[in-house]
């Protein structure tokens, strides 16, 4: 049997820790050997917890250290596409939280750095394309069941954002992973996007958008419409119905049961839901698929997941969107040829 992978995080927050502790307890074949974060005290603690190495915020020395085989990249924003490329100066495999870079060119450079190592090694965090419910909505729309797949109607709400959260962000940090799962739900390129803004919610004022409608049109003329609040005044709430051409196939709701009764007999209003408030609750198996599923291709030798130019795109849509605001128009994706890598 292969050696586990030894693995090193850069990044020890929220979806840091998740992933440290989820590799260590839930992952076969990988094991967390050295923790990094540009606050030295966040990786001590997290090493601390599980009796491995602690890089403190020297997150270059845990990458070039010849122990790590392997590197998750799970620090804010800004940093991934610089981190990134020093995993791959290394030619080590490396796993980068979405999204892959908040810009199309640095997206473009580490595209260019796997060409000329001659495999994908990175490979990016868009979780979804492994919850159970996005995998079965597939599975019915590849199968032509109820026929082709003419528009998708999509939400993605938010309890709350912490500080310094700006109106691009609703698109760059939260919509990205609607921007991924939609074209790999249709299996469709997009062709062009726009952002509008629309009534406020009174939930937000701290000065961006709340909500934003964000239109999508496919090189096949498919439709979609994401809704994303990012204070929504209740929960986390993750919807997606695609209407096909003879029916409809809309994303379940995770762990709960619905209840249809009369209110006079049970007491109960006739129909309830539960609301999670957490998106590591709502995709705790994802995660756990993902990694488990990313460590076994890194043991063969070739990713399978999402890779960088998954992430490539991701980030053209974005900036269209982005750049679409307040202008009334639709602009045009434009993406680079696609290499035979990614193909």
């Amino acid at each position: 049997m292969a050696q586990d992978l030894k693995i090193g995080i850069i990044g020890c927050g929220a979806i840091g820790k998740d992933h440290c502790r989820r590799i260590i307890q839930t992952v076969p074949g990988a094991t967390v050997v050295a923790v990094s974060d540009y606050v030295a005290a966040a990786a001590d603690e997290t090493a601390a917890l599980y009796g491995i190495r602690s890089f403190g915020n020297d997150c270059d020395g845990m990458i070039k250290d010849p122990e790590v085989e392997a590197v998750v990249i799970t620090s804010i924003d800004p940093t991934h596409h610089d981190y990134v490329m020093k995993v791959l100066a290394e030619k080590k495999w490396c796993f980068c939280e979405k999204p892959l870079s908040q810009n199309a060119k640095d997206c473009e450079e580490i595209m260019a750095k796997e060409l000329e190592i001659g495999k994908k090694m990175v490979q990016v965090g868009f979780m979804r394309r492994y919850d159970r419910g996005y995998a079965e909505m597939k599975r019915i729309i590849e199968s032509g069941e109820i026929g082709r797949p003419i528009l998708i109607k999509a939400a993605h709400r938010n309890v709350s954002q912490g500080p310094g959260f700006k109106t691009e962000n609703g698109v760059t940090n939260v919509a990205i992973h609607e921007l991924d799962i939609c074209r790999w739900l249709l299996g469709e390129e997009y062709k062009d996007v726009q952002c509008v803004r629309v009534r406020q919610s009174a939930n937000s004022n701290k000065g961006y958008d709340n909500p934003q409608v964000m239109l999508m049109r496919t090189q096949n003329d498919c439709f979609i419409d994401v809704e994303v609040q990012v204070a929504d005044g209740y929960g986390y709430d993750i919807q997606c119905e695609v209407v096909c051409e003879n029916g409809t196939v809309k994303l379940p709701d995770p762990y709960a049961v619905v209840r249809r009764s009369r209110p006079d007999v049970t007491k109960d209003p006739g129909e309830t839901m539960p609301i999670m408030t957490d998106w590591k609750e709502r995709f705790i198996e994802a995660y756990d698929i993902e990694m488990c599923e990313w460590v076994k291709s890194v043991h063969a030798g070739q990713l399978t997941g999402p890779s960088s130019w998954d992430g490539y795109v991701a980030c053209v849509a974005g900036d269209a969107l982005n750049a679409s605001r307040g202008t009334s128009e639709f602009l045009p994706v434009k993406t680079i040829e696609k290499p035979e890598l990614y193909k």
